[in-house]
């Protein structure tokens, strides 16, 4: 009697949670192995681009800082 109660849920699990759960699983799996998509990809490339202009940006103002106030930086650093 104790073993039916215990194996007529696991049968239902193995029948139909088991197999629904492997599915959706190696399906996220696939999705995430994939990389990035190529939206993903361009918007990376532009992100890049713009972090790299304002780099140099922050590098002119610096020298400007510079060459005007030479203490700047030990008062913000």
């Amino acid at each position: 009697m104790s073993s039916f109660l215990i194996a007529g849920p696991l049968i239902v699990f193995l029948i139909f949670v088991a197999p629904l759960w492997l599915i959706l699983h190696y399906r996220s799996k696939k999705k995430t192995a994939g990389g990035l998509s190529e939206d993903d990809f361009q918007r990376l490339q532009t992100l890049s681009e713009k972090a790299e202009k304002m780099q140099k940006r922050v590098d002119t103002l610096e020298r400007i800082l510079d060459a005007e106030t030479p203490n700047w930086r030990r008062r913000y650093e």
